[in-house]
């Protein structure tokens, strides 16, 4: 009886970050957010390479979204540490509504112009800026320390499964038009809007000293003094930064694989089916040992799954190939956001957290113009392949730069 007791409690303590009901309502409120940019998403790179035929255009999309997190950089963590972060949330997710609106005004025109477009994506991209940093440095402040590597995963899960459903969910729609799309998206993000409306974060207090220079390069200064961090940031920057296909994915979807708005989505969706299945992996069963010697091993594994989707014309293992890429990728956000949270003061949550979000978004937005423009000089194939030999190089290079990462065996010390 006792064993069977013990066995219980056991499965129960995976679910421990969600007897919190602030984490439970952020969590809902992450996915829902997260299901509506990942269908927005779809959409966009849709309209646009079918408005344009242009891989640059598609690159142009990734620029757009990532100028402002690299133009705000520096505030955007002030902000985080200086006001209430919820209310940060909320005042993000109203600017994101109202993005998605204009999108949906957009799309609705027969041919419309791809400027405003951009526009529309530049304000989304402010508002992700400022929300990125806020969310991550909330979420210390939902649930105790001994559940926080729980609630990582689950956040980190939240967010995959919205991916995994998103892309998928806006590939369908667009069989319906564009306007189905961002509508839907809109609706989303008010739904979040919402949720954070109603959540009541505790001890989150902003501090008190003004805007100056030392006080927004402090961020930047923490992570350099903290070898372990600065090695798995920058690590996740350049790896994803040369390894990112997805910004490519409606070439393959329609002169590659010739499989249409639907199978765009279903491509979007695979990384994320394998990062939340590593999700719920690692919230069930963490990393408890070698956890650096792992993350360089998943960041090789990311790179040789990308060479093999590069070269790949066969639907079934491009999707292989996307799962096993997800997979390794949630590997290395789930060490980088466990060890950026637990190493950083809550009152420099915020600007580190800024400064981790703008190498997230250059890993992303800005590898997806990278890769855009790469596509663009030697064509898309030998773009992927080339970005993730790129990747292999990085992991090696960092495994030999960043001693104190790659030995590091404990998480939490």
């Amino acid at each position: 009886m006792q064993d069977t007791t013990s066995a219980h409690e056991q499965r129960l303590s995976g679910w421990v970050a969600f007897r919190h009901r602030d984490f439970a309502l952020y969590c809902a409120a992450r996915f829902l957010s997260a299901l509506a940019i990942q269908m927005q998403t779809v959409a966009v790179g849709w309209l646009v390479y079918d408005l344009t035929r242009d891989p640059l255009a598609l690159g142009l999309v990734g620029l757009a979204g990532f100028l402002p997190a690299i133009c705000f950089a520096l505030l955007t963590g002030h902000v985080a540490d200086r006001f209430d972060r919820r209310g940060v949330l909320l005042l993000c997710y109203a600017l994101t509504m109202a993005s998605a609106a204009g999108l949906l005004l957009v799309a609705r025109q027969n041919t419309p112009p791809v400027w405003p477009i951009y526009a529309l994506i530049l304000l989304f991209g402010t508002a992700r800026a400022f929300a990125n940093p806020a969310g991550q440095a909330l979420v210390p402040n939902l649930v105790p320390i001994e559940h926080f590597k729980n609630a990582v995963a689950w956040n980190s899960s939240a967010w995959q499964t919205a991916t995994i459903a998103g892309p998928a969910l806006g590939g369908v729609l667009y069989a319906f038009g564009g306007t189905v799309v961002f509508a839907a998206a809109t609706f989303c993000f008010a739904l979040t809007f919402l949720l954070l409306l109603a959540m009541h974060p505790r001890g989150v207090r902003g501090i008190q000293e003004k805007a100056s220079w030392t006080g927004l390069l402090a961020g930047i200064r923490f992570i350099r003094s903290r070898p372990a961090i600065l090695g798995a940031i920058s690590l996740d920057l350049f790896a994803v930064l040369l390894g990112g296909a997805t910004a490519l994915l409606p070439i393959y979807a329609r002169d590659i694989l010739h499989v249409g708005p639907w199978g765009l989505g279903i491509l979007r969706s695979m990384p994320a089916v394998g990062a939340v299945v590593m999700a719920v992996l690692l919230a069930h069963r963490p990393l408890s040992r070698r956890t650096g010697r792992r993350m360089f091993q998943a960041v090789a594994v990311f790179g040789l799954a990308t060479i093999g989707f590069g070269l790949s014309t066969s639907l079934p293992l491009s999707l292989l190939f996307l799962f096993v890429m997800g997979a390794a990728d949630m590997i290395s956000v789930f060490v980088r956001q466990t060890l950026v949270q637990i190493e950083t003061p809550d009152a420099m949550r915020g600007r580190v957290a800024a400064v981790n979000a703008v190498f997230i978004g250059a890993s992303n937005e800005l590898g997806e113009f990278e890769s855009g423009v790469l596509a663009a000089l030697i064509g898309a194939v030998p773009a992927v392949v080339v970005g993730g030999i790129g990747t292999l190089v990085v992991a090696g290079l960092w495994a030999r730069w960043f001693p104190a990462l790659r030995e590091r065996d404990r998480l939490v010390t």
